[in-house]
């Protein structure tokens, strides 16, 4: 049996949770949070700090559902501990952060994930196995498209710009691109586009890659995340992520559970693993570096970003 630590009990942290409590394979030891009420109905052993949680020792391997500006600092000392690590996306908030990462865990030859749950989506999954020996890809749509207030929660660090690392470009657009790249392989970015608020927090944003095209929004009256391929024979196939998943995120359920399942795979056979996190975070940041090198410019006006310390450059 996995003994898995949890870092940060907030709104995502209950997928986990649920997937870990149905697992054949894994078990809950410890969970981790700043907040003692969060911890006060803990079944686990519970610590406000992760580097206590991992002195106290007991684990086999560590999931990290904290704010994305702390992602790099905890996963650095999971890895500096030895032990696998799964962590929400963004992998980071930095693109040398990202990089230090993967270094820590091939360097220690543990596991790194990067929790892009979308790719364990069935509808996503039905799709892929609609398009095996069949026309090659033309063209590629991904939106990902919501009210991000609907579903932050308490969480309130999404809607800073400086915690979250921009806004929904380094938040959303990595569960998106890591989609484009699990049916077209490798992208290069040609062209971005942001739209922010009076915060500084990206709002919208189109990004335009080989083949494909990915829509991002925050500010969306409801919720929209699919999928769009055009075949070089004129066949379109389309991959609705929420179909069949009626209730607010109930989609999640499943996703976590089928994340948990490879991470817990790795775990087991042991040594150096690791996703396209790396390469996902390269993109965002290229995505904010083009924004910067073309003056912080964005379709409704110079808004720049507030949060420069946290950006994805270095």
């Amino acid at each position: 049996m996995i003994r898995v630590g949890v870092v940060g009990l907030g709104v995502i942290s209950r997928f986990y949770l649920a997937a870990v409590e149905r697992s054949p394979d894994v078990e809950l030891a410890a969970v981790c949070d700043l907040d003692p009420a969060a911890l006060r109905d803990s079944p686990v052993p519970g610590f406000g700090d992760h580097r206590a949680m991992l002195s106290a020792g007991g684990l086999d391997a560590v999931i990290v559902t904290a704010p994305n500006d702390v992602h790099a600092t905890v996963c650095r000392d999971v890895l500096d501990a030895g032990l696998p690590v799964c962590v929400e996306k963004p992998l980071a908030t930095r693109l040398a952060d990202g990089e230090d990462l993967v270094a820590r865990a091939d360097a220690r030859d543990v596991a790194l994930f990067t929790a892009f749950h979308r790719r364990y989506n069935g509808n996503v999954r039905a799709l892929r196995e609609k398009l095996v020996g069949g026309a090659p890809i033309a063209s590629l749509t991904v939106r990902y498209l919501e009210r991000i207030e609907e579903h932050v929660g308490r969480d309130r660090w999404y809607l800073d710009a400086a915690r979250c690392g921009g806004g929904c470009v380094a938040d959303n657009g990595p569960n998106a691109l890591d989609l484009v790249e699990l049916f077209l392989g490798t992208v290069t970015l040609r062209d971005v586009r942001i739209q922010r608020d009076e915060d500084g927090v990206d709002r919208r944003a189109t990004l335009v890659l080989d083949g494909a095209v990915v829509e991002l929004d925050w500010s969306y009256p409801g919720e929209t995340k699919d999928i769009e391929v055009r075949l070089t024979d004129g066949t379109v196939w389309r991959a609705d992520m929420l179909a069949g998943f009626p209730k607010f995120k109930e989609s999640l359920w499943h996703e976590y559970a089928g994340l948990l399942r490879e991470f817990a795979a790795a775990v087991r056979v042991g040594g150096s693993r690791h996703d396209n996190g790396l390469a996902i975070l390269s993109i965002v940041d290229e995505c904010y570096r083009r924004e910067h090198d073309a003056g912080g410019r964005t379709e409704t006006g110079d808004h720049r970003h507030r949060g420069e310390g946290a950006r994805t450059s270095p």
